[in-house]
């Protein structure tokens, strides 16, 4: 933020004095560390909680995760948290990492590039993330 006299800027200087005056801790708040308390479903239980259970024949979960990815991506980059979950939980769904990028690109038609590039690098980061675990799939 380097412009005082914008009025964002103004108003997102004003949210974050009001929530460190309300909470000290959020501060230091990180998107990316609330990530972590969300563990990856397996796959089965996916299945069991978002299908399978009411339809044998509905989708697996690793469409329907292809599908949400789908959607993220359009809402763009206001869904970082919820894309890189998305991603984790598709890979261990059996999504290869050339669907997950064949999905975000295929949003591009309907989302613009801008979007596409911005969940792209929030994939990116999942999967460069798995490769350093021995995930890479």
């Amino acid at each position: 933020m380097t412009d005082p006299k914008n009025p964002f800027e103004m108003m997102m200087n004003q949210a974050q004095e009001m929530a460190k005056a309300m909470n000290p801790a959020l501060e230091s708040f990180s998107p990316k560390g609330f990530e972590k308390l969300w563990p990856t479903m397996p796959k089965e239980f996916m299945e069991m909680s978002f299908g399978k259970g009411a339809s044998k024949d509905g989708l697996d979960a690793k469409t329907r995760l292809l599908l949400t990815l789908a959607g993220l991506t359009m809402l763009g980059a206001q869904s970082d948290t919820q894309i890189r979950l998305t991603v984790r939980h598709a890979l261990e769904a059996g999504a290869t990492k050339e669907e997950i990028a064949e999905t975000i690109a295929q949003m591009s038609m309907f989302a613009g590039i801008p979007s596409m590039t911005r969940a792209m690098d929030f994939a990116r980061e999942v999967m460069d993330g798995s490769e350093e675990k021995g995930k890479d799939k």
